[in-house]
């Protein structure tokens, strides 16, 4: 008996094993040599980088570009988390339900996900063309002149929002999932009480589901700030007037186009900071609300 409790305990740490060992190599090293290379010169050719201390942090205090970059990447999550999580929570709820040809909806819903990031923001390049992109041309149906979507910085930002609303397949999955595993008698009791459809919604589904919407918020918000490049670089690549110039795009061009890899690096890390300032901040918001709740 007691060699099967001691058993129990190494077995789940033989399980963990190589996911820590994964997270070591593939997160903790990488972060650390990270955090080397920002103190030092390094230009991504030299074999020997020369430490040069706080130097790069005093170039990071006075570059305005980098106030740019915060500022689009902070707009950008403002625009693209809410759009994101609002619909894949709304087609989730609307398909969840078995109805004719469902299934071709869901998987309508699901299949932008599978489509390689470049080959997105190429599409939409098309889609956005001034002149003979079919989103101007609906425009015209009623009336309006179209955009020239990635000429002018706020459209510059809406046409950004709007490639990443398509790709949400990962969300629309949980959410499907989760709202399927809810009890079916509670809605029965809650229309049996004279409660519609939105009241459903605002009182038995929104809060049941509370728990996966804080984790795909989370998600996005993580997946928003740092998995944009592909999309500002190619539709974009960063303009016009640093209106797309995310965080991302503007450590690309310090490391490789600028050979200013240590410089980079240091970015990266006020990348990773940003990041957890948010998701703390998302974190302490949804604490507060079930407090007050």
């Amino acid at each position: 008996m007691t060699g099967g409790r001691n058993r129990r305990p190494l077995t789940g740490w033989a399980f963990l094993a190589p996911y820590a060992v994964a997270v070591a190599l593939l997160v903790a090293l990488p972060a650390l040599l990270n955090a080397g290379y920002a103190v030092t010169d390094h230009t991504g050719l030299t074999r020997d980088p020369r430490f040069v201390g706080l130097a790069n942090v005093r170039r990071l205090l006075d570059d305005p570009f980098l106030l740019d970059s915060l500022r689009a990447s902070l707009l950008h999550v403002a625009l693209a988390v809410p759009v994101r999580l609002v619909a894949a929570v709304g087609l989730a709820l609307l398909l969840a339900a078995p109805r004719p040809g469902g299934r071709w909806f869901r998987v309508a819903v699901y299949l932008p996900t599978v489509v390689p990031d470049v080959a997105l923001a190429v599409l939409f390049l098309w889609v956005l063309n001034p002149l003979y992109g079919p989103l101007n041309q609906l425009l015209g149906l009623f009336g309006h002149p179209g955009f020239t979507w990635l000429a002018e910085p706020g459209t510059a930002r809406l046409a950004v929002v709007l490639m990443l609303a398509f790709p949400i397949g990962e969300g629309f999955i949980v959410v499907l999932a989760a709202r399927r595993l809810l009890d079916g008698r509670l809605y029965e009791a809650a229309a049996l009480e004279g409660c519609g459809p939105f009241g459903q919604l605002r009182r038995l589904t929104l809060p049941m589901l509370a728990p996966v919407l804080v984790l795909l918020a989370v998600r996005d918000t993580i997946l928003t700030l740092q998995v944009n490049f592909v999309p500002a670089y190619v539709l974009t690549d960063g303009r016009p007037a640093n209106a797309t110039l995310y965080l991302p795009v503007y450590i690309f061009d310090q490391a490789f186009e600028f050979s200013g890899f240590a410089y980079g690096a240091l970015i990266s890390m006020v990348l990773m900071a940003v990041t957890g300032v948010i998701i703390t901040a998302l974190l302490l918001m949804v604490r507060r609300w079930r407090v007050l709740r």
